[in-house]
């Protein structure tokens, strides 16, 4: 076991980083990007993904700086103890959580010897027991009253339980099985549920309930709204229903679903889109074959995750060019914006995963952080955004850091040649002009069209979006952001500050049911909660 966890600061290697940060490359110099052979030396290849970042902020002194950070904070070591079922979830000396965060065990499928043998067996049992829920779907052995069968789910959850699932379920839409839909509820806001429900044809539709502990309140009170349709529709809501949730837990009632599948204690939710949160969804629209692929996807990235040179490790990678952009150059922000409609979505999962990971300020003994952790992370679809944010990009005052994704081929390869290109080209070659204009910037003796360059970037590149890809490219992520945590020395497992709303959201509510009596008005309420809070 490693112990003696060391943040960043504390790093034998941290005050030469932030000597060599004062200086650091200049990707503006003339052929800088030619020199050295750089484009193809910076190139970090897997399988699925390459990752280029000739385009960042880095040289040789800075990439053995990193290296030698990694193996002073043992990066490499705490994700394989992770995988291997040690109890990291915790804060030493306070209450906590207190749990492993086995979100690689369930889809650790592919090897003789999975890492954490427990937790992937209980994997597999989910999945044998999602593969005869398909089958008898198919079959027609489960159907509606009047012998139809299903061809629409709607997904009730949110944070966790809707966010990744959803991510992923846009970037393989192109991949769903004929004549199969899926629709998500998340908000709270009545109006989220009612043009769901105005959308499909109920009596074919299969709701699927998505919450751990089976009290999540805007997930009941979502499948409060859609019992209540079902009802009006003339349709029982038992034969409509299933469940993903812990064993045992209120929604794990075959009186009330159909079917239950498990989620553990030990898979986060933001975390949790390769278990039943995700797959339950994704094997009904996409087939079991076709979720195997993305799992397979997952479980490569994983392995790649534990390669100890940073220079081959493409998680470790990205999350250290990361730490370099955002702890030593001192840039607060980071966008990812991926050259792909399909991950329109997928940014939305990383603000969940990333910010409710690490964004923290206290570390794994209960002290105040000694560094920045997490940054803001944000993005949007290219080549929307050029026509958006692209101009602070390029010329604001804040500079900020990109993670561009793209593919060489389209998902559907349908296409045409308009102006001696097709789109696809048109895509590519916007996204590879953004990142040389970040680079090297323009000279001008116009001022307005001045560009200072110098605002470092990434490439993660595929040859096409398919679920195997859409899994590594997921997990990669997800070993990024935990790597990144462990650098600093934080809880990425928690969200303690998710909880403070939800408490001080329940006064209000009880103010609202009776706003006139001995609770007196809303406006008492928001003083009497303040004060209790302060």
């Amino acid at each position: 076991m490693v112990s003696g966890f060391k943040n960043l600061t504390e790093s034998k290697i941290y005050s030469q980083l932030l000597s060599l940060a004062q200086n650091p490359f200049d990707l503006t110099e003339p052929a800088a990007l030619q020199a050295g052979n750089r484009l193809a030396r910076y190139v970090c290849r897997t399988e699925l993904l390459h990752l280029h970042y000739a385009t960042e902020r880095i040289d040789e002194a800075v990439m053995d700086g990193l290296q030698q950070l990694a193996d002073d904070l043992h990066l490499v070591e705490q994700f394989r103890e992770m995988r291997r079922g040690a109890v990291i979830n915790r804060i030493d000396g306070f209450d906590s959580e207190n749990r492993q965060a086995l979100h690689t065990a369930s889809r650790d499928l592919f090897s003789p010897q999975p890492s954490a043998p427990l937790a992937t067996g209980d994997a597999q049992k989910e999945l044998e027991k999602l593969r005869m829920f398909l089958e008898d779907l198919a079959s027609g052995r489960i159907c509606n009253h009047r012998g139809e069968r299903f061809d629409t789910m709607i997904h009730v959850g949110i944070g966790g339980s809707d966010l990744g699932p959803r991510a992923v379920f846009e970037a393989l839409k192109a991949y769903g099985l004929p004549g199969k839909k899926v629709r998500f509820i998340a908000n709270v806001d009545p109006d989220d549920a009612a043009r769901v429900l105005a959308e499909v044809n109920l009596a074919t539709t299969l709701v699927n309930i998505v919450s751990k502990s089976g009290t999540t309140l805007e997930t009941l009170t979502n499948e409060h709204l859609v019992r209540l349709a079902l009802k009006q529709a003339g349709l029982d809501p038992s034969r409509h229903c299933i469940a993903v949730t812990g064993e045992k837990s209120p929604l794990d009632n075959p009186e009330n679903y159909l079917r239950s599948f498990y989620m553990y204690d030990y898979i986060g939710g933001r975390y949790s889109s390769t278990s039943m949160v995700g797959v339950v969804m994704l094997g009904f629209f996409l087939g079991y074959d076709r979720i195997l692929e993305f799992l397979e996807g997952a479980a490569l990235a994983d392995s790649q995750a534990e390669e100890v040179d940073i220079r081959n490790n493409l998680p470790l990678l990205l999350a250290l060019l990361g730490i370099w952009n955002h702890n030593f150059l001192d840039y607060p922000t980071l966008a990812v914006l991926p050259y792909s409609q399909a991950l329109n979505r997928f940014p939305a999962h990383l603000q969940q995963c990333d910010m409710e990971s690490n964004g923290k300020s206290i570390d794994r003994q209960g002290r105040r952080v000694a560094a920045k952790t997490g940054p803001v992370v944000w993005g949007e679809p290219g080549t929307n955004g050029q026509h958006a944010f692209y101009q602070l990009l390029h010329q604001g005052t804040e500079i900020v850091p990109v993670e561009f994704i793209g593919f060489r081929q389209s998902q559907s390869g349908v296409d045409s040649v308009v102006s001696g290109t097709t789109s696809q080209q048109k895509l590519l070659a916007n996204l590879f002009a953004q990142m040389v204009a970040m680079a090297v910037g323009q000279r001008s003796a116009n001022p307005n069209r001045e560009f200072a360059g110098n605002r470092p970037s990434c490439l993660l590149l595929a040859e096409k979006l398919t679920p195997k890809v859409m899994g590594a490219l997921l997990a990669t992520y997800e070993a990024k952001i935990v790597f990144q945590g462990f650098a600093w020395n934080i809880n990425s497992f928690d969200q303690e500050g998710v909880q403070l709303g939800k408490a001080l959201a329940a006064g209000f509510l009880q103010a609202m049911m009776d706003p006139a009596g001995a609770s007196g008005t809303l406006e008492k309420v928001f003083l009497d909660q303040a004060s209790e809070t302060a």
